[in-house]
């Protein structure tokens, strides 16, 4: 009898183990990533890091990207998932106008010439469904360039030189730099 008692107690308590786990979510397919301004900052002996971009990387997927996937004229969030973050560790310029040091939410309106680049302050939303423009810190307009190779994954890089940078987007045949001095 007390075996019978043992083995139920046993199988009662595997069984509750096994009614508590979860179901752990799949792979996201836009993973994220983060780049650095200046992009080697460890290695170059200066000051730390001037900006840090953390975002996720949508793919084409054989996809029209820009004016389709992407619509002209309206808010992006400048990524996919969460809304795309970017923190300055100091004052810096963008565009030629002065940005401080802080974390803000970075929006784009993409047009098939120009972009309208946005640093807001919300943060912590999904995409640009709940974008607010009067928390907008920043807005200026950027050109479009041509890139020869498709890239599938969108992808945001900075480069530099001196205390002057940029911020490259990099997606499908579309590149747009913005300036950042520091």
């Amino acid at each position: 009898m007390k075996n019978i008692i043992r083995t139920l107690f046993v199988l009662g308590v595997l069984t509750s183990f096994n009614s508590f786990g979860q179901k752990l979510p799949g792979v996201d397919k836009s993973t994220l990533d983060v780049s650095y301004l200046p992009h080697n900052y460890a290695h170059d002996g200066g000051d730390g890091p001037v900006a840090r971009v953390l975002y996720s990387r949508p793919a084409k997927k054989d996809r029209e990207v820009f004016g389709k996937l992407v619509p002209f004229g309206k808010v992006w969030r400048v990524g996919a998932n969460e809304t795309t973050e970017i923190e300055f560790f100091k004052d810096v310029k963008v565009g030629g106008k002065e940005v401080k040091a802080g974390v803000y939410s970075l929006f784009a309106i993409p047009e098939k010439d120009s972009w309208t680049i946005i640093l807001n302050t919300q943060k912590y939303s999904w995409g640009a469904y709940s974008y607010k423009e009067d928390k907008d810190v920043l807005r200026i307009t950027v050109p479009v360039s041509e890139n020869k190779d498709v890239v599938e994954n969108f992808t945001i890089m900075f480069s530099s030189k001196g205390k002057s940078g940029t911020m490259n987007f990099y997606w499908d045949s579309t590149i747009v730099e913005v300036p950042i001095e520091f």
